[in-house]
């Protein structure tokens, strides 16, 4: 009969399983998309059978689900607080300037996004929902920010919030792309710091 430390070591093994599946499917997804990508080529890689993989993700459209909220947590345990909040006011655009720093020392992650929210375009993706719910959170967060900051006299007042927003959104993403075609000659952190300061300087009172 297990005993309640087999069944703990059991659950640590387990999970232990689990973040190595996540971490092979989230190479296989950045480097192939999600029709490139198989659940039996994942299992090989991580080591596994397909039934050993299938025991833990019943379907590729679950994997690639949890494999989009695992790159969305690692997110927001670096960059929000202890309770999920986004920085407050310019302090969040500071905060997505040290993320674009942190995005240029792991391609692999870049990549992931860009391919995956690229295919999601299409009607039938099954990250299309993520990255709907995602890009809508964004906006409404930096949006949010430029309106605290306006606020407390940091920005002009009346400013379109959401237009900026989308702007500032479209610049991270356009330069992901450009950055992972030619990384030598994009500086990708240097350039949306710079397109940051150059904002601010133009929306200040």
């Amino acid at each position: 009969m297990a005993t309640r430390t087999d069944r703990r070591r059991g659950y640590a093994s387990g999970d232990a399983r689990r973040e190595q599946i996540l971490h092979v499917a989230m190479q296989e997804f950045a480097e192939n998309g999600y029709r490139g990508t198989s659940l039996a080529r994942v299992a090989e890689r991580a080591g596994l059978s397909q039934p050993g993989l299938l025991h833990h993700f019943r379907t590729k459209e679950q994997l690639l689900i949890a494999v989009l909220e695992l790159r969305d947590q690692r997110d927001v345990e670096r960059f929000f607080d202890d309770a999920g909040r986004p920085p407050p006011g310019l302090d969040l655009l500071t905060g997505m300037v040290r993320l674009v720093e942190h995005n240029a020392r792991t391609p692999e992650l870049v990549r992931l996004f860009t391919v995956l929210t690229s295919e999601a375009v299409t009607n039938d993706h099954p990250a299309r929902a993520w990255a709907r719910t995602r890009y809508t959170r964004t906006r409404a967060q930096i949006a949010q920010a430029l309106r605290e900051a306006a606020a407390r006299g940091e920005l002009r007042p009346g400013l379109d919030a959401e237009a900026h927003a989308s702007r500032i959104i479209a610049l991270m993403d356009g330069l992901q792309t450009q950055w992972l075609l030619d990384p030598e000659h994009v500086d990708m952190p240097a350039l949306f710091r710079d397109h940051l300061e150059d904002l601010l300087a133009a929306l200040r009172p």
